[in-house]
Parts: structure tokens; sequence; C-alpha cells
């Protein structure tokens, strides 16, 4: 029976849940597993990767399923919610599925955001685990990447201070470090604005290097990034190696592996390569991995995951961040082509409320109450921002992957709306499906599922938008006038500059176009709703991660650390001083 979540709120529906949920031994049993391939912590577990993936390696794939949005109002339209549910809504139809969504960070969780564990009869369990820490993931990559910043900065302060003879000494060699082209900050796991910018080394000459300095938000970094494309521990290894932590005076990369802490970074990193179990209040598997920015990052869970998931189910549901413009772009042209997996369906999640603020509908702000115009019937508005569905739902077609448009029901929304986007949707000749997992669970998900199994069974013909020989700018035009609808492109000159080099140089070839705009408007300008006509998008810079090997053209500022807000999530939390359960999560 589901439970009621206009009464319950999801820490009380994940409290009760979890009464029953298996532990990792009933895990064991019920998915087949060895026991050496489980790695407990306390009521959850960790699958070992590499023991997996060697003894299911001759077993076929299942379907891959990927779960998208429309451009998305601040609030969000509910990806993991419909990814859980369509989990659920699969098993119901007696299907072997399970799934893999990324880790939340504690920044959004103690801000607005919350936890990203879906949402009713939706969520992910156990919840207080998967928001507070899981089993360690990003603290691990915190000191991983923090270790990074120690072996820079002391570097510095011992070159600074010896000669060339004393270095060599102490088998050291000159790097000759540029404190002004330093490329890491610090790591730390909340949005902390008041650490972006900060001054470090203050004091003798034993207290490390003068210089300015800065932290940026844990999942922001490139070791998080690396984590979500690695295909197996040599390539997280080569690839953490890689990274370009800082150049010299003659402008060259100073990598971790000049440093020598590549190896101790991924000894901190080793565990985090192992999926953690996790599953729905339902009870059907779901993985937990990895947790990227979408937009200077790739913006999924990882492709390890995905690996063991494919082997692991017949139905394997993977998510993408933000809107199809952004995630399904990545998952596409660069997560797609790093695993080599050729997805079968892409769900696109439309709901009434953003297709109303496409429309032309008042503003959306995080916090405040939403303007009636989102809780009462409004046929024009829905009806004006049914274009901004259609530009997605197109774009997925070119990958050739079959699209699923789930309507993410609210219980505002009318059954006229509902119908309107249906009408729209079925004369574009695409599935549509209504989906009550909110409310409902796997029971209110059976319309979807069955779409999905539908569309898993028809031949795609997949292939990417562009290959790895087209030069970055054209890249980026193919990407702006076929994914964004962009006139054009227009590259500063900085960027013109930088863009050039890249593509003089052969081993740029192989890195991946990671595009950085907004998620909030399919242009680069967040007040755009809609299907913005006549613009063209501006390129400003081109950031370079060496050891992700992406390519990052930017059309917008991006801060690595966000801020916290005036009404935090952190002031609703505490803990039952008798029970020790976690109150007031969302």
């Amino acid at each position: 029976m589901p439970y009621d979540p206009t009464k319950l709120a999801d820490w009380q529906i994940a409290a009760e849940a979890e009464k029953k949920m298996p532990t990792p031994e009933e895990w064991r049993e019920r998915l087949g597993l060895d026991k050496e391939e489980t790695i407990s912590h306390g009521r959850i577990c960790k699958l070992d990767f590499l023991r997996l993936v060697d003894r299911l390696k001759e077993r076929p794939d299942g379907k891959y399923i990927e779960v998208t949005a429309i451009t998305p109002t601040p609030l969000g339209e509910g990806k993991t919610t419909t990814s859980l549910g369509l989990i659920e809504g699969l098993a119901k139809r007696g299907a072997n599925v399970g799934g893999c969504i990324r880790q939340p960070s504690a920044g959004p969780t103690f801000n607005i955001k919350g936890s990203a564990a879906g949402g009713g009869n939706a969520l992910l369990i156990p919840m207080t685990e998967f928001s507070l820490g899981l089993t360690g993931d990003i603290d691990n990559i915190t000191n991983a990447h923090n270790l990074g910043m120690v072996a820079l900065t002391s570097r510095m302060q011992h070159e600074f201070n010896y000669t060339d003879e004393q270095l060599a000494k102490r088998n050291l060699r000159r790097l000759d470090i540029d404190p002004r082209q330093v490329q890491m900050k610090w790591a730390l796991d909340f949005c902390a604005q008041a650490m972006r910018n900060i001054v470090i080394g203050m004091g003798g000459k034993m207290d490390g290097f003068l210089m300015q300095s800065g932290f940026q938000i844990s999942v922001s970094s490139e070791l998080m990034a690396i984590l979500s494309i690695a295909y197996d521990l040599p390539d997280l290894r080569r690839r953490i190696g890689d990274i370009t932590i800082a150049y010299d005076k003659r402008g060259n990369s100073v990598t971790c592996d000049d440093l020598e802490v590549g190896g101790a970074m991924t000894a901190w990193m080793r565990s985090t390569i192992n999926p953690t179990l996790c599953c729905t209040i339902e009870y059907q598997p779901v993985m937990v991995h990895a947790g990227p920015f979408a937009n200077i990052a790739v913006g999924q869970s990882s492709i390890i995951g995905d690996r063991v998931g494919l082997k692991m189910f017949d139905y394997h549901v993977t998510e993408s961040g933000f809107g199809a413009d952004i995630g399904f772009e990545k998952f596409w042209n660069v997560k797609s082509r790093l695993s080599g997996l050729k997805p079968h369906v892409s769900v696109l999640v439309a709901t009434i409320r953003a297709l109303k603020m496409h429309g032309g509908g008042p503003r959306v702000v995080p916090g405040r109450p939403l303007p009636k115009e989102y809780t009462e019937e409004n046929l024009e508005l829905v009806e004006n921002g049914i274009g901004n569905l259609l530009h997605h739902l197109h774009t997925i077609r070119k990958s050739g992957i079959n699209p699923v448009v789930c309507i993410n029901v609210f219980p505002t929304d009318s059954l006229e709306e509902i119908a309107m986007v249906r009408r729209y949707t079925e004369q574009a000749g695409a599935r549509c499906a209504v989906s009550e997992h909110w409310g409902k669970g796997g029971e209110g998900a059976l319309e979807l599922a069955d779409a999905v199994i539908e569309a898993s069974e028809e031949p795609g013909e997949f292939d990417y938008l562009y290959y790895l020989d087209m030069p970055l700018r054209q890249r980026v035009e193919r990407i702006a006038q076929e994914v964004y609808g962009a006139d054009g492109v227009n590259w500063s000159a900085e960027a013109a500059a930088k863009a050039e080099r890249f593509e003089a140089d052969s081993k740029y070839l192989d890195y991946q176009t990671m595009m950085v705009k907004t998620h909030l408007s399919l242009s680069h300008d967040p007040a755009l709703k809609g299907v913005p006509k006549g613009w063209v998008l501006p390129i400003r810079d081109i950031l370079l991660f060496s050891g992700a090997k992406f390519l990052c053209p930017m059309a917008g500022a991006i801060s690595l650390m966000p801020g916290t807000s005036s009404d935090p999530a952190f002031r609703r939390i505490d803990v039952d001083t008798e029970s020790g359960e976690v109150q007031g999560l969302f």
C-alpha cells in the first residue's frame, strides 16, 4: 500500500520503509552475489566492481534506459523521482530491473535543493545515509583533492626556500611553478561562499608559500569528474596522474604525477570505484555512484555503475543531470562514447508547471510559494510552453534513441492540461505516458513502464552528433545549432586563440567537448524561456581538464563554490534524541 505523501514528509516515508529494507546478506541472496562481491557498511553495502564485472563479463547486457528532462524550473522537474518510479513500475511488471543515480553533495542537501533522493513513493532509501555522506566517496575525493594541493603548496614553499643543489639533495627537481597559474583550489563539500577567495601561507618562511587561493565544492573537483567517466581502476589512476594542477613559469603543465602525488591520491580513492547499493522504498536495487557537476562536468552517474547494472539487470535505468540540452547531450556524445554502451530508450520528463513557465508564466523562485498560475488550470500557458518539450524531443530523436515523454503528474495538474500535453506529444509521433509515481509508487508508473518496454524493443540507429576528428569550434557550432537552437557562435578573442591552439595540437583530438552554460534556458541567458529564436551563443573562454580530458567552452560564468541561501535546509534538520533518527530531510 503506498504511503500518503500529502500527509507524510519524505523522511517519514523513508523511516517507515527502512524498517523492512533488505540487509546486505539478503541482497546477496536476492541478486545472486558471492560473499566477496559485497563490502558491508552497516545496513548498506558496496558492490566490488572488479570482482563483479570479471564474473559477469560473458553475460549479455540488459536494456539501457536514460532519463532526462525538458528545461527545468529552478525547482527541478523530478528526474530522480521519475527514475525511481520507473524502476518501481518495471518491477511491478515482473522485470529484473535496477538503476544507478548520482550521490548528492552535502552543499545542496543543507542548502536549498535538499537531498536529491526522489520523493513521495518514488524515494531512495536509506535516506539519511544517502543524504549524509553515504559510504564516504565524497570524503575520499575531498581528501585526495586536498592531498594534491598539499603536494603543490609544500613544493612551492621548498622551491622558494632552497637552492637547486639543496633540492637535489632532497631528491627534488625544480618545477618552477607559477603562483599566478594554479588551477586547483582546496575542496570542501559545503556551499561556503566565504571560502571562495582566501590568502594562504601567511606567517614565516616555514608557514607555506604566500599566495591567493580559495575553495571549491568537492563535487566540482576534477577527481569527481574522473570517477564518473573512469572505465576501471587503471583508467582512474592514469587520469589522476594527468591532472594539471598548475603551470610553470614557461607555461608548461605541472601534473599530479609531476608532483609525485598521483599514486597517493589514487590510494585515497581506491574504494570509490565500488558503487553503493541502496534501493527504492519498494525494495528494488539502485546503485549510487559519483556525483559530478552537470555544467563543467558530465553530470551523470558513473560508467562503472552502468557497466555493473547492465550485467546484473534486464533493464538498467540511469539519469542525466539538468535538461536534455545539457545532460542528455553529454550522455549522448560523451558518456556513451567513452563507455561504448548504446542506450535503447530516453525518457523525457515534463511537468505542467515547467511548461507553464516556458509559456510565459510568472517567475519561479525556490523557497517561495508558487504563483496561482502554476496551481490552477491554465491551458493557454501550457500550450504556449509546449515548444520547449518538442524541441528536446527532436534533440533525442537526432541521436537515434527512442524517446518516451513522461508527464510527471502533480496533484494540482488538471486532466485537461495533461490531455493537451499528451495530444501534442502524440501528434509529434512520440510515445507519451502519464505517471503518478510520487503519489502511487510502482502502481502509478505502470503506463510509463509499459511505454519504456515497448520502446526498448524497437531497433534504434544510435549515432553521435559529431566525431572526434571534427575540430573543436565545429563541434561547438554543431551543438549550439542542433541542440540549443542558436543561429551560431560568437568567440571572444581569448577563446578563439585557445581553440586554435587546441585544434593545432593532436594530443587534444580525443578530448571530450564539455559545454558550460546555464541549465535554465536553451540559450546562455537563464531569463530566455521556451524556445528562444534569433540568438548567438557567446563563448568567452575554454577550460582545460587534462585528467578527465575535457575541453570546456564557457558560455557563461560558473562558480565552483555555490553560496548558502538565507533560508537553508539545515534550519529544519534535527535528530530525535531518543531514537537517533535524522528528521527534516527532504
